[in-house]
């Protein structure tokens, strides 16, 4: 856990996605593009054939009370304790225990995975750990438990030899009562999460998360708590059991990507901004399939950091993202927002744009003409939906 971080936690996310039947009326595998690369409209809940799970998080929650959120939480000093070595110890002779490396150099690399962990005191690579979390965090709150077996450890070492590797996932099978104790043991002490490990035998499957994206909490939103988190991406052959969490989390629901658009923006939930632009990313991929192989192929590219910037322009929140023409040399400043800037209100001037507006907390927009970095998607950019629930 890195310590010397004076103003963001580090925390890691998880976006799982789940099977499910598709369709009658299913159209095509990917969303359809006008001329200029962006997707041209929203998919109909029934082009879908997978699910993203959501989880409400408790009205007395001090960072975002009531928001649909993806899984996920702070990372523990026990995710990086050197005790998971020998959990691990079949896969200490491949770099970063098998997971595939990363193109991107380390000096573009964000911190959050490009911190030198063995100086801070730990050998658990940065990019394990946060992993590690994320599948505990996941269990934490979901009680959808991430692991495989260590019978299993041959398979998963073989596949290292084949680049092309690539397969879904399952959760992990335990009888209902031993799940619901060793869940209350970890969300007692983030510890027992190994020990749990250990008395079952199972790994985290660190391998079934794919790197998807950085985001850092802006300057003087949603308290004084800011978080550096790094997004991970899973995808499930099929929907797992869940069992919710009586303390953060208020309950728990599996839709799909443009289901949760339309239900943000038809104000029946609440999400945040980074929410927003990753499931109108993952709108692009109606199909399981398709958002898979994507995943697992572009998470070798690495990501960007991003930590948007807010700027008030007729009482619409404008949240500046990196490549925006107006986005800070160093985002770390804050802004002055009673200045309005002459380039952000010249309409015809869309030229480098990387921004989400919001109208009101329930109203957003995306303005993109940027390309985006390290192969990744553009998000579907439509309109913001109109309130009438006939519409």
């Amino acid at each position: 856990m890195n310590t010397a971080l004076k103003q963001w936690k580090e925390a890691s996310t998880l976006i799982l996605t789940a099977g499910r039947r598709l369709g009658a009326d299913s159209l095509s595998p990917r969303t359809p593009l006008d001329g200029n690369g962006a997707a041209t409209r929203l998919p109909h809940s029934s082009e879908f054939d997978y699910d993203v799970l959501l989880l409400k998080r408790s009205a007395k929650s001090t960072f975002m009370p009531n928001a649909y959120v993806f899984p996920g939480g702070m990372v523990d000093s026990s995710d990086f304790s050197s005790d998971w070595l020998d959990v691990f110890k079949s896969f200490l002779n491949s770099p970063g225990f098998g997971l595939r490396s990363v193109k991107q150099p380390v000096e573009n690399r964000p911190p959050i995975f490009a911190t030198n962990r063995l100086k801070l005191g730990s050998p658990i690579p940065g990019e394990v750990a946060l992993r590690i979390c994320a599948v505990r965090e996941t269990f934490e709150e979901s009680g959808v438990l991430l692991v495989v077996p260590k019978k299993e450890e041959k398979r998963i070492l073989k596949s290292f030899q084949d680049t092309r590797f690539s397969q879904h996932h399952t959760e992990h099978k335990l009888g209902c009562d031993e799940l619901s104790k060793w869940r209350a043991l970890v969300n007692k002490n983030p510890s027992n999460f190994m020990r749990m490990c250990q008395e079952l035998e199972v790994l985290p499957n660190i391998w079934a998360l794919h790197e998807w994206a950085n985001w850092l909490t802006p300057t003087a939103k949603y308290g004084r708590t800011r978080f550096d988190t790094a997004f991970f991406m899973c995808c499930l052959q099929e929907m797992p059991s869940t069992l919710q969490d009586e303390k953060e989390i208020e309950r728990f629901q599996w839709s799909t990507p443009s289901e949760i658009l339309q239900s943000y923006q038809a104000r029946r939930l609440w999400i945040a901004p980074p929410q927003f632009y990753e499931l109108s990313r993952m709108c692009r991929f109606p199909l399981l399939d398709n958002l898979h192989s994507f995943a697992h192929q572009r998470a070798t590219e690495g990501c960007d950091q991003w930590m948007p910037v807010i700027v008030l322009q007729d009482q619409q929140h404008i949240s500046l993202l990196p490549g925006d023409k107006l986005y800070p040399a160093d985002p770390s400043k804050p802004t002055k927002n009673d200045q309005k800037d002459s380039q952000l209100e010249d309409p015809t001037d869309d030229s480098d744009l990387h921004r989400m507006v919001m109208s009101d907390p329930y109203t957003t927009t995306l303005q993109i003409t940027v390309k985006p970095k390290y192969n990744h998607l553009l998000p579907v950019v439509t309109p913001a939906l109109s309130h009438n629930p006939k519409s």
